[in-house]
């Protein structure tokens, strides 16, 4: 009898020790986050001023940022664009994107093309005492490509860009073991435009795009750092051109887009009794080790990482949906010399809560076009980029060279 009293004894204390351990996770953030950021920001005033988009509008000379593929419906023999991006110019003056791109049509079904993209952080001065005259620095990152296009079909291309990433922000006069980030990354992109058809009141043309861009390894900026995933991005879009006639044409597109890295999982630790204690003490104790509570393991390669940011978000697949960014955006075109451009973007508030207007406008006199945007944000996370203008030039040389088709 002693020993089933002893055994009830025994199993009572440990469902009551089973009992007072509580899984404890802190709230976290499911924002997804990766290095060298920037790559994402549009850095051309027309994709600006259509709320972001590129990867199904029309060809133009930035495409390289979007949609390389397009390059082979240029009617242009080649070009040359330069932008600039103001940024945080609430803040501060010396803050800004640089992008300069170069296409060339080889022939009827090719094109190749290269473009320099430089995010400048401005100039840090590091001060050690009130009387130290400090050490100027400049932090920042650029990125240097090449893409081949080939038409494979009179209506569809596709195009292949390989990329060299360097991001240089940690400052070694800080941290001794710092060193700039090198990696590689590619582009793989297609893109569709139909023949111009015949409907009863105008004449109109689809197209359709998708993107792949930044697929490549993760980096770090020392050997004891974490790895950082590059923002890898997949984009797809569709749009329609109204041709009313040989003067007016409206172009209204869509666009959908999703990081393609591991969402955070939720991590937390099993609150157990420790010596001394009648109950959890709701801190994580050595012997307490960290736990996945919620998603999975983000500690992956850069590929298995694209597979499982489709299904790996912790609240399942309503939370996966969040993660996808939309956008809307419509370019009114008059004589193909003055263009009008508005567009929103929306990306859900759990995932960066990124919401803007923005309205744009652009100019064509002989070879040069230039064209601006302004951004308006509708979120209650302030935009970096709001209330900034944004400026592109191109230019543009054999216009005409080539047929659409």
């Amino acid at each position: 009898m002693k020993k089933y009293v002893l055994a009830f004894i025994t199993i009572y204390s440990l469902n009551l020790i089973n009992a007072q351990e509580t899984v404890i996770f802190p709230d976290q953030s499911s924002v997804i986050t990766t290095g060298v950021p920037f790559m994402l920001i549009a850095p051309d005033a027309r994709a600006a001023g259509m709320g972001d988009i590129g990867v199904a509008t029309s060809v133009d000379g930035f495409s390289q940022q979007w949609n390389a593929a397009k390059y082979a419906f240029s009617e242009t023999k080649s070009g040359i664009s330069l932008s600039y991006t103001p940024y945080l110019s609430k803040l501060v003056n010396d803050i800004s994107i640089g992008y300069l791109t170069y296409f060339n049509r080889l022939n009827e079904n090719s094109a190749v093309s290269a473009s320099f993209k430089y995010f400048s952080l401005g100039e840090i001065t590091l001060t050690q005492g009130p009387d130290d005259p400090g050490l100027n620095v400049k932090p920042n990152e650029f990125t240097a490509d090449i893409a081949y296009t080939l038409r494979l079909a009179d209506q569809f291309a596709m195009g292949v860009t390989m990329r060299f990433l360097r991001s240089d922000l940690r400052i070694d006069q800080v941290d001794p073991n710092a060193n700039a980030a090198n990696t590689f990354g590619v582009d793989i992109s297609g893109y569709y435009q139909s023949e111009e058809e015949a409907y009863n009141d105008f004449n109109g043309r689809w197209r359709a795009g998708f993107a792949i861009q930044n697929i490549g390894p993760k980096f770090k900026y020392d050997d004891g750092g974490r790895e950082n995933f590059q923002p890898t991005n997949l984009r797809l879009g569709g749009g329609f051109d109204f041709i009313f006639d040989e003067y007016n044409k409206l172009g209204v597109t869509a666009e959908v887009a999703k990081l393609l890295v591991p969402t955070p999982p939720v991590l937390g630790f099993v609150d157990t009794i420790q010596e001394g204690d009648t109950e959890p003490n709701g801190e994580q104790d050595p012997n307490e080790p960290t736990i996945i509570v919620e998603g999975q393991d983000n500690d992956v390669s850069f590929i298995s990482g694209m597979f499982q940011s489709f299904g790996d978000a912790p609240g399942g697949f309503s939370e996966e949906l969040k993660e996808f960014t939309w956008a809307l955006g419509a370019e009114y075109l008059y004589q193909e010399s003055f263009a009008f451009r508005a567009g929103y973007f929306n990306e859900s508030e759990d995932k960066g809560a990124r919401k803007f207007f923005a309205l744009g406008a652009g100019f064509k006199y002989n070879i040069i076009n230039v064209d601006l945007s302004y951004l308006f944000s509708a979120s209650k996370v302030q935009s970096p980029l709001e209330n900034t203008l944004r400026f592109s030039l191109t230019f543009n040389f054999g216009d005409g060279e080539y047929d659409e088709y």
